[in-house]
């Protein structure tokens, strides 16, 4: 862990300060850190090496440069995204909040007014990417925060960024799928190219 904390603070460089590790889920390490110009704190995320090994750094920033270009108050903006020392990584705000996951873990079923609130903000979220060309791909509820009462998605366009730079639907040659297997509709499961915004 320290050794991946230290590798990042090079790929970083002088502008941030990586504080400290917040865990990590299926497609990345998640790291808190500090941008020191702006004395905002953010989130950086950093991709297992076995994503990271296949990917094409252009494409890749080809495609987190489009997601990065969603401004909507349901989705979580993407701030930049880079690849040094064979590592790729993306970072955006610290959002002040929990896991739709984490959520229902603390209180179980959720009532329907609160749920139906925070379905309406993530089909608000992903209405308007679909309308400017970004897919998700990774829609699940570790991927929705929930934050003064309302949902924002997070980790947009990144599934897809990871898709277009390696011209592969899924890693399978590193036994990765791009995407959670629970929430994968089946087209995507299968790697099917013709995959689009439907699988959200």
């Amino acid at each position: 862990m320290a050794d991946l904390q230290a590798r990042l603070q090079v790929a970083l460089g002088p502008g941030f300060r990586v504080e400290h590790e917040l865990g990590g889920g299926g497609m990345s390490r998640v790291f808190l850190a500090q941008e020191r110009e702006l004395g905002r704190q953010v989130v950086v995320k950093v991709l297992p090496p076995e994503m990271a090994a296949g990917v094409n750094a252009e494409r890749f920033r080809r495609e987190i440069q489009l997601a990065a270009s969603l401004q909507h108050p349901h989705i979580v903006p993407l701030l930049a995204a880079g690849h040094a020392d064979d590592l790729v990584y993306y970072t955006m705000p610290l959002i002040e909040g929990e896991s739709l996951r984490a959520k229902l873990a603390r209180e179980g079923e959720l009532p329907i007014p609160e749920t139906v609130r925070l379905l309406l903000d993530v089909a608000d979220a992903l209405a308007y990417a679909h309308a400017h060309g970004v897919v998700h791909r990774d829609i699940k509820p570790d991927n929705v925060l929930v934050a003064n009462h309302h949902a924002v998605v997070t980790d947009f366009g990144v599934a897809k960024a990871l898709s277009e730079s390696t011209g592969k639907s899924s890693l399978t040659s590193a036994g990765v799928a791009l995407g959670t297997p629970a929430y994968m509709a089946p087209e995507q499961a299968a790697a099917d190219p013709h995959t689009d915004h439907r699988c959200d």
